[in-house]
């Protein structure tokens, strides 16, 4: 299975990039609204459920899966491949692939087989096993540095090879809540060296979430808090960042000020600079998806009607922005921004649908969207949703629309415990 991947990896790299100009093109004489065909992209062998980070260019998605012993392994999807690259990972039994990038590179979080000396549960497995980030490339798992602690996670890599995340360093903080010991920092790996970034305001804590390709980069800091099983991380952000040339820049907020709600913080940015993420609204009782932009500042991209919260997670080139808008139940449903106007992704899909669409976690240059989508039975799953663009799909069916479903409890339980949302952000599945 690794070898059928690499070779098509080469393969795409090789071909896609003669093939894009005349998609493209192609796209571009398309006026109407695209609608999309969604494909379920299934689980490792064994597992029941899967998630998805990031889609590069040429459909590369990235995430995990679980397996038949309910540990979690970082997965790689191509096509109608799937490949877990968390054997032998960096020894532990847990692992996830956060970001990809162009070049087919990938990176995220394993565990070792070594316990953290300090009592830590870093990555949130229970397990309290050292967790550290890693960068995979042709097909070998690296392991990067920390700032001199024990833990890292890195949650993005630009195509020109750097990475972002967070790492901790030897200082003990006394603000944090236990398990948590160390200060953990906002940091960029270049070439495997590390580079710790600022906070904002005297935070005592931050983390960096994703790189363009001008080595811009966002996240968020604040003060370290419990462990937070919807971010994946000990923090409260109070603070939405971008970081230019090494200087944190704060992005405003919606309102909100504690970071109390879903917490002030951004998530993702294009080329063109446009930012997204989440902010507290006035009061810090609920959050809205954001779009920040350099002169204009920070948007509040509402919800969908009817709903009471929101968040946005990935933005493309093309300012094309999505996310996930949520009830006053907290059920979620995937949306896509385009021109201003949000609209339920449920409403777009061609034909039939193997699943109903819960986020949309990243979008790639073709208008590709992954995320989390829920099957008929309940079982979470990664999904594509490929533009069409008027193309007829296969079966010949018409459009479909899925009607808005509810978590039911078990389905909430099993979000709770074992998926990880740090790379989009879903401070909604602790809600009752």
């Amino acid at each position: 299975m690794k070898s059928r991947m690499f070779t098509w990896i080469v393969a795409l790299s090789v071909c896609a990039p003669m093939a894009m100009p005349t998609q493209v093109a192609a796209r571009e004489q398309k006026s109407e609204p695209a609608r999309y065909t969604i494909t379920d992209l299934g689980t490792l062998e064994g597992g029941t459920f899967s998630q998805s980070f990031s889609i590069n260019k040429y459909g590369l998605v990235s995430g995990s899966s679980n397996l038949a012993d309910g540990n979690q392994h970082a997965t790689l999807w191509l096509e109608k491949l799937k490949v877990d690259i968390g054997v032998p990972g960096l020894g532990g039994p847990n692992s996830i692939a956060f970001g990809d990038n162009d070049g087919f590179q990938s990176d995220g979080e394993a565990e070792t087989s070594t316990p953290d000396p300090n009592g830590e549960d870093f990555c949130g497995f229970g397990t309290h096993l050292t967790c550290l980030p890693f960068l995979w490339q042709d097909g070998e798992m690296i392991q990067l540095p920390t700032l001199g602690g024990n833990n890292g996670v890195a949650m993005a890599i630009s195509n020109r090879g750097q990475l972002a995340g967070f790492a901790e360093n030897s200082t003990p903080d006394t603000g944090c809540p236990s398990p948590q010991v160390l200060h953990f920092m906002p940091v960029v790996w270049e070439k495997e060296v590390i580079h710790k970034m600022p906070t904002f305001g005297g935070d005592p804590d931050g983390v960096a979430q994703q790189i363009n390709d001008k080595g811009e980069v966002v996240g968020g800091s604040g003060t370290c808090a419990t462990f937070n099983t919807n971010f994946l991380y000990n923090l409260v952000p109070v603070h939405a960042l971008l970081w230019e040339n090494g200087k944190a820049i704060d992005l405003g907020n919606l309102g909100g000020k504690t970071g109390q709600a879903g917490g002030n913080i951004a998530y993702d940015i294009n080329n063109q600079g446009q930012v997204v993420g989440n902010s507290d609204l006035p009061g810090d009782t609920t959050f809205h998806a954001f779009l920040w932009t350099k002169g204009t500042g920070m948007q509040d991209l509402g919800t969908l009607s009817g709903d009471v919260a929101s968040v946005s997670i990935s933005i493309n080139d093309a300012g094309s922005a999505v996310g996930a808008s949520l009830d006053a139940k907290f059920n979620p449903r995937a949306f896509l921004w385009e021109k201003g106007v949000m609209t339920d992704l449920n409403t777009r899909i061609a034909g039939h649908s193997p699943l109903y669409l819960m986020t949309g976690c990243s979008i790639n240059s073709r208008g590709e969207i992954t995320g989390l989508g829920m099957t008929s039975t309940g079982e979470i799953h990664s999904y594509l949703a490929t533009p069409t663009h008027g193309v007829a799909t296969s079966d010949g069916t018409a459009q479909g629309v899925i009607s808005r479903r509810a978590l039911s409890d078990d389905v909430r339980k099993l979000l709770q415990q074992q998926l990880r949302f740090g790379r989009f952000g879903a401070p909604f599945m602790g809600k009752q």
